[in-house]
Order: structure tokens, then sequence, then C-alpha cells
């Protein structure tokens, strides 16, 4: 069975999955940010976390074969296959506060921290999601910055369900710098068994 999802241009989504599901991303323009984050079914205070998967994985950078972990150290997510091989892993959802510390127009800009709080019916303070297709370069002195994505139209990541989960999907908002290549657009996300 499969089920086919778009996500419109600064929205979000929430899908279920259960274990031993295949999760498909895919970039229908190129150069767009998926805000990507997930909970156990069973337990909203079991989330996917960024960090862990850092120090489970010892790398900033995702690889086929890798997991993607809780904040409670389970494998949530496995990576099957990626066509980008360049995603975030440090950066929050976007929200209104940081809008309006770099861009001053904070004020009912679409964010994906409402956005995926929204699709969650929750009210998480901060969300810190893996951010699929965006591309932070990271320097030698430690500094960093957002570059334009890599990723192509049609580009795409699989990912395999560790766990029942709910995913909380957002099609990042920002439009006032390179991270979505100057403009926001939807994405599709397939659900296999």
């Amino acid at each position: 069975m499969k089920q086919e999802y778009i996500i419109n241009a600064c929205s979000g989504k929430c899908i279920d999955v259960i274990a031993g599901q295949k999760i498909t991303v895919i970039d229908i323009e190129g150069g767009q940010v998926v805000d990507f984050f997930a909970e156990n079914s069973a337990n909203q205070n079991e989330f996917l976390s960024p960090g862990v998967t850092i120090d489970c994985n010892e790398s900033l950078r995702l690889h086929v074969g890798n997991y993607i972990y809780s904040n409670l150290y389970h494998a949530m997510f496995q990576i099957l296959y990626d066509e980008v091989g360049e995603h975030d892993l440090l950066h929050p959802c976007c929200r209104p506060e940081m809008y309006h510390f770099f861009y001053h127009n904070g004020k009912d800009h679409p964010n994906c921290l409402e956005n995926i709080n929204h699709s969650l019916g929750e009210e998480r303070p901060m969300i810190h999601p893996i951010n699929l297709f965006m591309y932070s370069k990271i320097y030698e002195d430690g500094t960093i910055s957002v570059k334009r994505p890599l990723s192509k139209a049609g580009s795409k990541i699989v990912l395999k369900a560790e766990m029942n989960l709910r995913l909380g999907i957002a099609a990042c908002s920002v439009s006032e710098s390179d991270c979505n290549s100057g403009k926001c657009t939807p994405i599709k996300i397939m659900i296999e068994d």
C-alpha cells in the first residue's frame, strides 16, 4: 500500500507511520528544505533528537545506513537511500523570533515551529528537527553559513520507520535567504509498506 501527501509551501502536516514502513521525502521543484520531526506514537515525550543522532553516529552528517535517534537514544529511522547527502542537524525550526532577529518581519510570518505544532496539535516551545536538504556549511574555525540546497527537482531521501511514529513535517518558510534558494515550494511525502 502506498500513500502520497503534498505539503504546500510554508505549511505542515502530521502523518502517522508504523514500524517497518518506508518514508520517501521528495523535493518537488528542488532547493527546498524540509523540517522533519517525529514523536513516538505511544509517548509524545519521546521525540526525534538531532543532538542524540550526532552523538550516536559520531558525525555531523547523515549517511545511508545511519539511524536517526530519539531523545531516549532509541532508533527512530534508518536511512535507506539518499540522493543529496547534505542535511542540517544544527538549526531549530524557524519561528517568529528568528524572523524578527534576522529579517525584522516576524509578526504573522509563516514558520515551521507553528506549522509542525499545529499539525501535531501541540505547543512545544522549541522543535529541533532534522532539516532535510538544508546545506549548512561548517568552516574550520567553527563558523557556519547557510547555502543553497544541493537538491534538484525530484531529489529524494528514503527512511525506514523503526517504531510507530507521528511525523510532523513542514516545507520550510524561509524565503529571505539562500536556505530555500530564495523561494518556498511544496514537497511530497510517500509512505509505503
